[in-house]
């Protein structure tokens, strides 16, 4: 008697990623970009997702931030999930919008001395992951938070975000 052995598969991930541009998208990473950077933050996570993301001006940025987070400036990055504060169960899409700030953005990757792609994909993972309940509040989430950012952006090819933070 021959027993067939059949390996199950996990079902392919979904991801529904609607990519908005309030600035002018010239010299800035494609939809294609983002749609891979969102998929590697997702790569262990949720199996279906559906993610808004919309790269403003400052003054869009500042009003999110001041009506969201209370501070009065634009950020790099705002994340928001559908189930913010709530826990999230198993086996449930994943539901948010990030908004990045793209003059912010390009002033923090000169200042870093970073390409523009690898500070928009950092921040993007960064985004992803706030979406799926990491955060940085304290000593112990922040090196979690960041030791999981590091290790998907060096299997995108970019380095360490936070190596010149170290030195």
């Amino acid at each position: 008697m021959k027993i067939a052995k059949t390996r199950l598969r996990p079902a392919p991930r979904q991801l529904e990623l609607d990519v908005h541009f309030a600035v002018s998208p010239v010299g800035l990473p494609n939809a294609e970009q983002f749609a891979h950077w969102v998929a590697a933050a997702l790569r262990c996570g949720p199996r279906v997702a559906q993610i808004g993301l919309r790269v403003v001006d400052e003054a869009e940025g500042r009003s999110l931030n001041h009506d969201y987070r209370g501070k009065d400036s634009a950020t790099n990055v705002l994340s928001f999930a559908l189930n913010e504060g709530e826990e999230t169960l198993a086996n449930l899409p994943l539901f948010g919008d990030i908004v990045l700030c793209a003059p912010v953005v390009a002033a923090e990757a000169a200042e870093q001395n970073k390409t523009l792609a690898a500070h928009y994909a950092h921040l993007t993972v960064h985004g992803v992951l706030h979406l799926r309940g990491y955060d940085h509040a304290d000593d112990a989430e922040a090196e979690c938070m960041e030791a999981l950012e590091t290790a998907i952006l060096a299997r995108l090819g970019y380095a360490n975000p936070y190596a010149e933070a170290a030195d």
